[in-house]
């Protein structure tokens, strides 16, 4: 009788438990939406929230009155910007939660591991080659995609290696952080002053180039890539248990580390290729939802992508109404959001 009642009320606790999260990941998908209007409604020529919701029903197809221009500027220059923002931001989001859990780190993320100072670098040294003959559209995210796999596979070779630990692979990727970061300031130092403009882009990160052909790249890579890891969710989770549970519980964890550094590296490669280096996104997101659903991968996964697209969404607005008229650096707008964070991380994580 007394076991029955226990089992009851252990259900009964998982189900509440189940309630909560699932509330929580509405409320951040509303948030998201929000933001996500709103940052398509600012920008130069301030459009009504009303103006910018007909623009899109009108692209889904329902019939809704809409001024041609209110048209134009939502569908061909706001819109792709927008989206990505959310696409990137969730990108980030998911790789810091998998590098945070591969790693057993909260610090660790795909910025911190080098990763996008080194695509940052790929695009810089194709800027400074002359694009190898190819056009610039092309070689820049293929330098940055070449370069951040590069990175990932030195953090392949130390993960392979019998006897490191997660804190020796964290302290080699700030290494390689550091390393990628001086050469992209050496490439900018001996560039022109016209070459050393454009490679600020990389620097500072921004949205401003994003077109339709590459947020449905990244779109699809972002997608396909976090739904493989949703399907590794049971032993991702049971991998924050410790190692030793996870392999006494049939994973294979060589396997599944090496398969997810893949997979973020093939994310964090292919958003920065497009947008540039944006920091403290992936440390930040999964730190978020961590607090706020545990670390049960099949809430942990899909909270960190949202929070991790609303914080970018959300940067994104602020870039554009600090200095009315002006575009803001969107990476400076996120490090001012990530380093208050990030000290609070550390005194709490002290305490």
């Amino acid at each position: 009788m007394l076991n029955s009642a226990l089992i009851t009320e252990a259900v009964n606790t998982q189900r509440r438990f189940e309630k909560r999260r699932w509330f929580v990941l509405t409320s951040l998908l509303l948030l998201l939406l929000c933001s996500f209007v709103f940052d398509i409604a600012t920008g130069p020529s301030l459009l009504g929230i009303q103006d910018v919701s007909n623009a899109l029903l009108n692209m889904l197809g329902l019939p809704v009155d809409v001024a041609r221009t209110t048209e134009v500027i939502v569908t061909n220059l706001r819109l792709p910007i927008a989206l990505m923002a959310v696409i990137v931001g969730g990108s980030l989001g998911v790789g810091g939660a998998e590098m945070q859990t591969l790693l057993n780190n909260p610090m660790a993320s795909p910025y911190t591991l080098g990763m996008a100072a080194a695509a940052g670098f790929g695009a810089a040294l194709m800027l400074y080659a002359g694009s190898l003959g190819m056009s610039a559209e092309i070689a820049v995210p293929v330098g940055a995609f070449v370069c951040c796999m590069l990175s990932a596979s030195l953090l392949f070779g130390l993960a392979m290696m019998r006897h490191i630990t997660s804190g020796q692979l964290i302290l080699s990727g700030i290494a390689l952080l550091f390393l990628f970061q001086s050469l992209l300031s050496l490439v900018q130092f001996v560039s022109s002053p016209e070459l050393s403009q454009q490679i600020l882009f990389w620097l500072f990160g921004s949205l401003t180039k994003a077109t339709w052909s590459n947020v449905a790249i990244t779109a699809v890579v972002t997608l396909s890539c976090t739904a493989v890891l949703m399907k590794d969710s049971w032993k991702l989770t049971a991998l924050r248990l410790g190692e030793e549970r996870a392999k006494s519980l049939g994973v294979n964890v060589t396997q599944l580390r090496l398969k997810t550094l893949i997979i973020v590296a093939v994310m964090t490669a292919t958003a920065t290729s497009f947008v540039g280096i944006i920091g403290f996104i992936g440390i930040v997101a999964p730190n978020i939802a961590r607090m706020l659903v545990g670390e049960d991968q099949r809430y942990f996964l899909p909270l960190s992508f949202l929070v991790g697209a609303f914080l970018l969404s959300s940067a994104s607005v602020l870039s554009k109404v600090i200095v009315p008229g002006a575009l803001f650096p969107i990476g400076i707008v996120t490090a001012i959001i990530g380093v208050p964070f990030f000290f609070w991380l550390i005194i709490g994580k002290r305490r």
